[in-house]
């Protein structure tokens, strides 16, 4: 994996906005981005991948599958590891999402850490949920995003910490 920027997570109208800080300031000065093996990627490439993932987060927390389904390439692939099959094509992420907040009522996101690679993104978070009439809860998540050229999600992997899932299922 190539990480070439830190990225802060700062809150604008309620919906977080990614703002990126290069690993080397001479560097950002010269308006490229320092990979971690040291290969140079252009800051428009830098920005198209924040910007991509500012609106993909977005279209998650408008809890439209619709509008998430949007940003995935025709023959895109999610997969929650451990709770089941990876799905394929956009009928059936449109399905998966849609279960999603089914399943999460009041779905939620706490950011912890965003890593920008060349086509991909990395994402540390708590999925944050609220069952009627009980208080709201959460649990650790990782999530893996592949896009394509066109900025276009080809993959999502998410992996979940499960102790943590079943004490939020559990909790009163």
């Amino acid at each position: 994996m190539k990480i070439i920027g830190i990225v802060e997570i700062v809150r604008k109208n309620g919906l977080p906005t990614f703002s990126c800080e290069p690993r080397n300031q001479s560097i950002f000065r010269e308006q490229h981005w320092m990979t971690s093996k040291g290969f140079l990627m252009s800051e428009l490439t830098q920005q198209d991948i924040a910007a991509i993932a500012d609106r993909y987060a977005a279209a998650w927390l408008s809890h439209d599958p619709g509008a998430i389904v949007a940003m995935h390439a025709p023959h895109s692939s999610f997969q929650a590891h451990g709770r089941g099959a990876e799905v394929k094509g956009k009928d059936a992420l449109l399905k998966e999402f849609a279960e999603v907040f089914e399943r999460y009522p009041g779905f939620g996101v706490e950011t912890h850490r965003l890593l920008l690679g060349d086509k991909h993104w990395t994402l540390e978070w708590d999925l944050t949920f609220q069952p009627p009439g009980k208080a709201r809860r959460g649990f650790r998540a990782l999530d893996v995003v592949e896009v394509d050229d066109a900025g276009l999600v080809t993959r999502k992997d998410t992996f979940f910490d499960f102790a943590q899932v079943k004490a939020a299922f559990e909790a009163a």
